[in-house]
């Protein structure tokens, strides 16, 4: 008697091309940020853009987190766990350190400057990615002992969240975190803390999205959903960037859902045109090759980023340059995602590296 396999599951080659693109838009605000000397504020685009590019990485990551069918004991949360801590910890030491080599003027104080602040020297992503999946593997293995499976743990997470994101906004409200007249919570800041209250709600969104679906999909098919969520992105990106009609503490809600509302836009274009980002178009073939690459850039591009600071100035004097300021930001990140991907070849020519720097 002969088995027959299970079927392998497909790849959505779009959620690839998606990863792909926000890959690029990662990179792109780092040239801005750190090969032109530009600030955000004074990008005709990187301060718009900035507000869907990690919520919506980490969209990303919470829809892909989520696996359907999987049993869930203690044998499988310590498996994920274990595989989860391998891949987000070692490569980032490794190249944290080789960062302070490379980009620091004196190896020890640099080390001991990156661990001081939440961004790590540009290595918080990992870590703070790590955090999100122990607590959604945690809160899953939980989630799967509740004698009734209905959406309510996963919505009330997804409150939880918020609630963490509130503490970034209002240091008035949530001095023990934030600070407020006073220094900030110091284990919050070198934990690196705020990045995940800061992102955490976008994981779980996307997470929600995933485990629904079928209904999201019939959602975002209607005729109204999409006129809707234009007209929300409009007016609230308006308002956050420039309009600023809302002061105190309500100033955080048309911020919010500018960045809830865009990076659903994005994530709907995609799926929209997955027809023309499949691995037989050049397009979607070089979104999905970078998408299944996000790893190996976010830990290599740093070191690749060249110094060009007299651009920073030009556009930092004649601002209102968006198709310039996007267009160049953007070539210059596919030119450092070209070496990252190089690099990353070569490494992979060592099965050691190949595991123990990448995961794989």
């Amino acid at each position: 008697m002969t088995t027959t396999p299970a079927p392998k599951k497909t790849r959505l080659e779009w959620l690839d091309a998606l990863r792909g693109f926000t890959m690029i838009m990662v990179v792109a605000n780092h040239v801005c940020n750190f090969t032109f000397i530009l600030p955000y504020q004074y990008s005709s685009s990187m301060h718009f853009l900035i507000l869907f590019r990690m919520p919506l990485f980490f969209f990303v990551s919470g829809f892909l987190a989520y696996k359907a069918g999987l049993t869930w004991n203690l044998g499988t949360l310590r498996d994920l766990l274990v595989k989860k801590f391998k891949v987000q910890t070692i490569p980032t030491i490794v190249f944290f350190l080789l960062g302070a080599v490379i980009l620091g003027k004196s190896f020890g104080p640099t080390v001991m400057d990156w661990l001081e602040k939440p961004t790590k020297g540009g290595y918080w992503f990992t870590i703070t990615l790590l955090y999100m999946f122990v607590i959604y593997y945690l809160f899953s293995y939980l989630e799967s002992k509740l004698k009734w499976q209905t959406c309510i743990p996963i919505i009330l997470l997804f409150l939880v969240a918020l609630c963490l994101y509130e503490t970034c906004y209002q240091p008035k409200y949530f001095a023990w975190a934030m600070g407020h007249k006073g220094p900030r919570n110091e284990f919050v800041r070198y934990a690196s803390l705020e990045q995940l209250f800061m992102y955490f709600p976008f994981f779980v969104y996307g997470n929600i999205v995933r485990r629904y679906w079928n209904n999201a999909q019939r959602l975002m098919d209607s005729k109204w959903f999409f006129p809707v969520i234009i007209l929300i992105a409009i007016f609230s990106a308006l308002d956050s960037q420039k309009w600023h009609t809302m002061k105190g503490a309500w100033a955080i809600l048309p911020l919010t859902m500018a960045r809830l509302s865009l990076l659903t836009i994005v994530f709907m274009y995609f799926r929209h045109y997955q027809q023309y980002l499949t691995k037989y178009t050049v397009i979607g073939s070089t979104l999905q090759y970078i998408g299944r690459r996000t790893l190996d850039i976010y830990l290599i591009h740093l070191l690749f980023l060249p110094n060009l600071p007299t651009i920073g100035a030009f556009f930092k004097a004649n601002q209102h340059n968006f198709i310039i300021d996007t267009t160049l930001s953007v070539l210059i990140a596919l030119v450092v995602i070209g070496f990252c991907c190089i690099t990353s070849n070569i490494l992979r020519i060592s099965p050691f590296f190949r595991k123990w720097l990448f995961g794989r």
